[in-house]
């Protein structure tokens, strides 16, 4: 995987405009990890550099993310013509990779939430629906799992770190704002929200491509389906899956998160 930032810590601290290999990350504080230095605390000399994978109360040396990012959770309706802002609830704010997994190990799994539960993980100030000023004119892309007895656990981590990791779009292409897991009666699904449809943003300025602004239809549609292509790639999809791609203004006309695919990868 690839981007957190960090450099040699300053004042226990590190510079987030240089990239880290996140595969150097293991996949839960407990696994494997390919550090040379890690060693017992009791052989560790004052000043030496500690993560939370070296002692996870004690760590002085955070791995920055290139962004900040806010968990939400959408808790089930009572069917009772709940508002959508009620159930949307916002969980907590992080930027470096011990606090990411600092949520991620606090949090119930996807596999034990409710009917009709989502998990959210936006950038910071995004806010996961499409009214969103940073949302609205974009869309998202989505796959559906029909087998609930998927790894989704797994998957929807995967997912994640993608996303903080910054390796769904290329650097500077401006696209992702977040990502999403919903559990619903018969199925899971997995998407991927984009700040465009393909095409510039209305007003936006010439030579500041992110996020659309300033590219050609082309460019903009082979942004898109590059995010596509690996989202596809995370989910571990055969070529036979076809991960598909909406407006949420589409969806929003047509009443559904199912609105009719712009893109197919």
């Amino acid at each position: 995987m690839a981007t957190a930032a960090t450099q040699a810590p300053v004042n226990g601290e590190a510079n987030p405009s240089s990239p880290v290999d996140l595969s150097t990350i293991p996949i839960s504080p407990d696994g494997d990890n390919t550090d040379e230095n890690k060693k017992p605390s009791s052989d560790r000399a004052d000043g030496d550099q500690i993560t939370v994978f070296h002692d996870k109360d004690n760590f002085n040396v955070k791995h920055p993310l290139m962004h900040k990012w806010t968990l939400w959770f959408t808790k089930p309706s009572s069917g009772k013509g709940d508002n959508w802002n009620d159930l949307l609830k916002e969980v907590i704010t992080f930027n470096s990779v011990e606090e990411f997994w600092g949520v991620y190990n606090n949090i119930a799994p996807v596999s034990e939430l409710a009917q009709k539960s989502d998990y959210h993980l936006f950038k910071e100030g995004v806010r996961p629906e499409w009214e969103d000023q940073q949302n609205k004119h974009g869309g998202k892309w989505s796959f559906s799992f029909k087998d609930k007895r998927i790894p989704i656990d797994e998957l929807w981590l995967h997912v994640m770190l993608a996303a903080i990791g910054e390796t769904l779009e290329e650097e500077g292409d401006g696209e992702v704002m977040g990502v999403v897991v919903n559990v619903r009666k018969g199925f899971y699904r997995i998407g991927v929200w984009t700040r465009t449809i393909g095409k510039s943003i209305p007003g936006g300025g010439d030579g500041d491509v992110a996020g659309g602004k300033g590219r050609s239809m082309d460019k903009g549609r082979d942004v898109l389906l590059n995010i596509g292509r690996k989202f596809k790639e995370v989910l571990k999809l055969t070529s036979a899956d076809d991960v598909e791609f909406s407006g949420h203004t589409d969806s929003a006309h047509s009443g559904s998160t199912r609105a009719k695919a712009k893109f197919k990868v």
